[in-house]
């Protein structure tokens, strides 16, 4: 199943140091011009090929964002294939988390 988690809820959860894994499935000159500290860049057009070297626990805490949350819903659905269990789509995506104000590292 795939969750949705807003920005406020992720910036608390990473404040409290929460285990979880951000990926950020933007494309590389998007990620180049700012992105959320701690995140692990996977590109979408190859995420297939890169996952794997990334994410290996299936249950663990994974949210995945993009600019808007379109992208990383399509990442998302292809993780639940994947077999992972624990999944989160971050709502408005990287747009959402400047609009709060949050760091862009």
């Amino acid at each position: 199943m795939i969750n949705f988690m807003e920005v406020g809820e992720l910036k608390d959860l990473m404040d409290k140091n929460t285990d979880l894994i951000l990926v950020d499935c933007r494309e590389q000159d998007e990620w180049d011009a700012g992105h959320i500290d701690g995140a692990i860049f996977i590109p979408l057009s190859d995420f297939a090929n890169q996952f794997g070297s990334h994410l290996s626990d299936k249950s663990k805490k994974i949210v995945v964002q993009c600019r808007s949350g379109k992208r990383s819903l399509t990442a998302c659905q292809f993780l639940l294939e994947e077999g992972f269990e624990d999944l989160y789509n971050l709502e408005g995506g990287i747009l959402a988390w400047g609009e709060s104000a949050y760091p862009i590292k």
